[in-house]
């Protein structure tokens, strides 16, 4: 059980709520601005997600979609201050999970939010202010650790889906030359050239994703290499096929020791006052 409630000291979730709620105002205002676009569209388009359906949900329209992004955008604003971060954190997590479940109601699902959307509901969970206190560093390392389970169950699993949508082939396929001719940027269209380069390219993701579960375990360097590898990966797809990751890409941060980047008083000075 220790494993899963590891101590972490307050400041690294201070500075993940900071990171985290900063890409959720960038992603309701930049990446995943459509559900603004969908109050406007058909209704015989709209094929509710299951969650819409449990939590009765209604069918967005162009009023509701504007208020939505306007109550996640403050509440996100707060959360990142640092003022009443479990009120403001809850509201930004459901608040969230309807906007998403919004958006991927009228097509694909993209698998890029999976760990966001973890991080959103087990953030609130954690301490709020700077302690010393055992059960609270415990309750940080659960929500550290939840969201760390998410990241590599993301990569994990597509690998999962890699394989058995395609076979083992998709690792020797043209898979990544097909992406760059669909969308590729003048760096892709030259990587293009070098098939080889994309088959290597292929097969060491796919073998980093189905080993993804050794994050969880590693320690030190080994994992410091390893999350920066999924960085320096991200910025490659982005580099060669315009495709981000950044919803992902925050999330990894909760394998690093965050803390040290900053003072200790520095970001207890910052909790206390606002603390809920």
């Amino acid at each position: 059980m220790n494993w899963a409630f590891p101590q972490v000291p307050t400041e690294r979730v201070v500075i993940l709520r900071r990171l985290v709620y900063a890409v959720v105002l960038l992603d309701i205002f930049l990446l995943t601005a459509f559900p603004i676009g969908h109050g406007n569209i058909p209704g015989d388009l709209y094929s509710q997600l299951p969650v819409r359906a449990i939590l009765h949900l209604p069918q967005p329209t162009a009023v509701y979609v504007q208020v939505l992004r306007i109550v996640i955008a403050v509440a996100a604003v707060l959360a990142l201050l640092g003022v009443r971060p479990r009120i403001t954190g809850w509201v930004v997590a459901f608040g969230m999970l309807d906007w998403l479940s919004n958006a991927y109601s009228y097509g694909k699902i993209n698998h890029d939010h999976l760990a966001l959307l973890v991080a959103l509901f087990v953030l609130p969970l954690a301490a709020a202010k700077a302690t010393d206190a055992r059960e609270a560093l415990q309750r940080n390392g659960w929500s550290m650790r939840m969201i760390q389970v998410s990241v590599v169950a993301t990569y994990f699993l597509a690998a999962i889906a890699k394989v058995s949508e395609a076979g083992w082939g998709w690792a020797s396929s043209a898979v990544l030359v097909w992406a760059i001719t669909r969308r590729g940027s003048a760096l892709g269209q030259l990587v293009a050239h070098w098939p080889l380069l994309t088959y290597v390219f292929q097969w060491v993701v796919l073998i980093l994703e189905f080993c993804a579960p050794l994050m969880l375990w590693l320690r030190g360097r080994p994992l410091y290499a390893y999350v920066t590898f999924w960085f320096v990966f991200h910025a490659s797809t982005f580099a060669l096929l315009g495709i981000h990751f950044i919803p992902t890409a925050v999330c990894l941060f909760a394998f690093l020791p965050l803390e040290r980047l900053v003072g200790r008083r520095v970001i207890s000075r910052a909790v206390r006052p606002r603390a809920a």
